[in-house]
């Protein structure tokens, strides 16, 4: 038996944020907080004072893709790129390749 935690309470089944198409995933940062005014407007120039960690989440859309070969849609959860990839290559090539449909 899985045993919930109250952190996990709010989301039963919670998904990945992997890209189907592109399999771009969340990337970890930092937000580089400054201070001064820049030497060219006449300051001392910039400081940075606090480097906080952050999140880069991909651009991730649940779509319905209609696959002609198949006759039917497909739920994906793709990236704006992946849509352009889609779109460039065919619903069919690009989900085979990526290994969605057999």
């Amino acid at each position: 038996m899985v045993r919930r935690t109250a952190r996990f309470a709010a989301f039963p089944h919670v998904m990945s944020k992997v890209c189907s198409i592109t399999g771009s995933r969340v990337t970890r940062g930092s937000v580089i907080h400054r201070r001064g005014m820049a030497k060219k407007k006449g300051g001392v120039g910039r400081h940075v004072t606090k480097n906080v960690p952050r999140v880069f989440s991909p651009n991730l859309h649940q779509h319905r893709v209609w696959v002609p070969e198949l006759k039917k849609f497909v739920r994906i959860r793709v990236t704006a790129r992946g849509l352009k990839t889609i779109n460039k290559n065919g619903a069919y090539s690009a989900l085979k390749k990526a290994g969605i449909i057999a």
